[in-house]
């Protein structure tokens, strides 16, 4: 069974009346728990993507981004899409619904938020009213301020990244205790870590960026100290 038919059949249950504690208690093992990742980066995107007043083409299309959609998946994954626009239930409740599932599990929030970044990002401006959302669905992961700066840096132009914070690191600490921290970063973020997680297969790719902008700062953090 498809993981878009998995994902249709459990977002059916909340438009039919089902509540939504229900309906994630249902999604706490694997590999329901991929089912639930995806719900939650597509329900809290979907109503994301208004918090600047508007639904564009390009927010749509960066779920295309996150989720690598086969062409006979196609009309699964659009149905989802149209079922979390329909949902009546407010992002918060969807954020401690998914925080509360991955509790003591915050690499996994961590990749639910850097989805959330790269469809906010999609339309090439961050709006004040994302920054509020995204914030506040951090704080209510109950994330780091330092993970949701980290973030931040990497996504948004003007947010001036700071590879120490990239890296999740000062710059006084010693330069093997930072080492120590880039090499963390790259194994966490090995797909198949990932997926170990709960991340969906579809979903494997944001490593990809993110690795990228972790070896980056570290090649600068590097290059800088020695």
């Amino acid at each position: 069974m498809s993981i878009w038919t998995r994902i249709t059949d459990a977002l059916s249950a909340l438009t039919q009346g089902e509540s939504l504690t229900a309906v994630f208690d249902k999604l706490r093992t694997p590999p329901q728990r991929s089912v639930a990742f995806a719900i939650a980066v597509i329900a809290l995107g979907a109503k994301m993507a208004k918090a600047d007043g508007q639904v564009t083409r390009d927010e749509v299309a960066a779920f295309r981004d996150v989720f690598n959609i086969a062409r006979e998946d196609e009309a699964g994954a659009a149905r989802v899409f149209n079922l979390a626009r329909q949902d009546v239930a407010g992002y918060r409740d969807y954020a401690a619904r998914i925080g509360s599932m991955f509790q003591g599990d915050p690499a996994t929030l961590n990749d639910l938020m850097e989805g959330l970044f790269h469809i906010a990002m999609a339309d090439g401006f961050y709006h004040p009213g994302e920054d509020m959302f995204l914030e506040d669905v951090a704080q209510i992961f109950g994330l780091p301020e330092t993970s949701f700066r980290a973030m931040k840096a990497r996504f948004v132009p003007n947010a001036e990244p700071d590879p120490y914070t990239v890296l999740g690191v000062s710059p006084d600490m010693d330069r093997e205790a930072i080492r120590a921290a880039w090499r963390q970063l790259v194994r966490d973020n090995h797909p198949d870590r990932m997926m170990a997680r709960g991340v969906p297969e579809e979903a494997v790719q944001l490593a990809q960026k993110r690795l990228i902008d972790i070896n980056r700062a570290w090649d600068e953090i590097s290059g800088s100290v020695g």
